[in-house]
């Protein structure tokens, strides 16, 4: 077994040694400017052109484009700014956000909101689980709603979200639909046809991909403002050199994660889970049972402070997190935990989340470390 139990993948996840290969040699050999019309140059416009065509067949996309960014926020933000920032200043425009998605979807939408531009945000509610109900996507929507965002799973306590539910519904009402598949590409399934969905964003590092690339697909025909003017590069979206190391390494992880490894993740996980609720007393899952993703486990400890027991486990060679990475550090409840659990919500929830790389002897080490710990520090 490795020194370093690391349990903290959908913060991060570690470089596959195949997409570290790619982007050494994208960083090496074919270091070329896409934009330059030497041979070198070339090869890496052709590179962008096959890396987007990956990324779309896995989105099961035919049409549309794919614009590569410097990080998921960066893709959401381009998103929901992109729309409102393109309308006529005058017009209403209303956003339909829930209440549980990445801190960077929703200080986009208030950032919106206190721009004086006529924009009104409307923050969908969440059950004790996490899931959001389609009807009150329906009930919410106005004659001037212009976006609905909904995360296909959250990244703290993994509920998967009914998509393609919330996607039929702004189709059939003509409202823009976008979601934040940050946590969930490769690992859940998602169609663009099928789950009527228009934008979406998608992260290369938390796929076993390097990190400082991200990407937003884009559906044809819809008009976005962009957040960086310069030479035009990405059609205009999204100006800047482009990152082709970061590209292609990205284009290389989309289809490491098998079904089989979907399968052993989901077996470890609800094995991890069935352990502890079982044999550490006081302890309960948050998020839903079954949606939820192969490799997200959330547990809150009664009486335990969550920051302590992350830290003694690190003395262990343990990786976990309080909640999302974004919010590590802080010392109040997440707005998730918040939304799940109300005036109830406190700092004794940890993550676990589970990699590809995961072993069930890992897993074991952990369980027997962290029983010892909350017993100790319950004392």
């Amino acid at each position: 077994m490795n020194n370093q139990i690391y349990l903290d993948n959908a913060a991060t996840t570690k470089v596959a040694p195949e997409v570290f290969e790619v982007v050494k040699k994208y960083s090496e050999e074919l270091y070329g400017n896409a934009g330059s019309l030497h041979t070198l140059g070339q090869k890496s416009k052709n590179a962008i052109i096959e890396a987007k065509n990956i990324l779309k067949a896995k989105l099961g996309a035919k049409t549309g484009d794919i614009i590569f960014t410097g990080c998921g926020t960066e893709a959401n933000n381009l998103a929901i700014k992109g729309i409102v920032l393109s309308l006529p200043l005058e017009q209403k425009r209303h956003l339909i956000i829930s209440e549980i998605e990445h801190d960077c979807v929703l200080n986009a939408s208030k950032w919106l909101a206190q721009l004086g531009i006529n924009v009104d945000v409307t923050y969908l509610p969440v059950d004790k689980q996490g899931l959001i109900n389609p009807q009150d996507v329906k009930n919410l929507l106005r004659p001037e709603t212009v976006l609905v965002s909904v995360m296909q799973a959250n990244n703290e306590i993994g509920t998967i979200e009914p998509i393609a539910e919330i996607g039929k519904i702004c189709r059939e009402n003509k409202v823009l639909f976008h979601t934040d598949a940050s946590q969930s590409f490769t690992k859940f399934p998602l169609n663009i046809e099928e789950d009527y969905v228009d934008m979406v964003t998608i992260n290369a590092h938390k796929i076993h991909g390097p990190k400082g690339v991200a990407a937003l697909y884009v559906k044809e025909n819809i008009n976005l403002t962009p957040l960086l003017h310069g030479g035009g590069q990405e059609k205009g979206f999204r100006s800047g050199t482009e990152n082709i190391p970061g590209i292609m390494g990205f284009a290389t992880a989309v289809n490491l994660h098998t079904k089989s490894d979907i399968l052993n993740m989901t077996n470890l996980r609800d094995n991890f889970i069935k352990q502890i609720l079982s044999e550490i007393p006081n302890t309960s899952l948050n998020g839903h049972p079954t949606l939820r993703l192969c490799n997200n486990i959330n547990i809150s400890f009664e009486g335990i402070n969550a920051p302590s027991l992350v830290l003694m486990l690190d003395s262990y060679g343990i990786s976990a997190s309080v909640s999302s990475a974004c919010n590590s550090l802080s010392l109040e409840p997440s707005h998730v935990a918040r939304a799940i659990r109300g005036t109830s919500a406190k700092m004794d929830t940890i993550r676990f989340s589970l990699s590809k790389y995961t072993t069930e002897a890992e897993l074991s080490f952990t369980f027997d470390k962290l029983k010892q710990i909350v017993e100790s520090l319950r004392k």
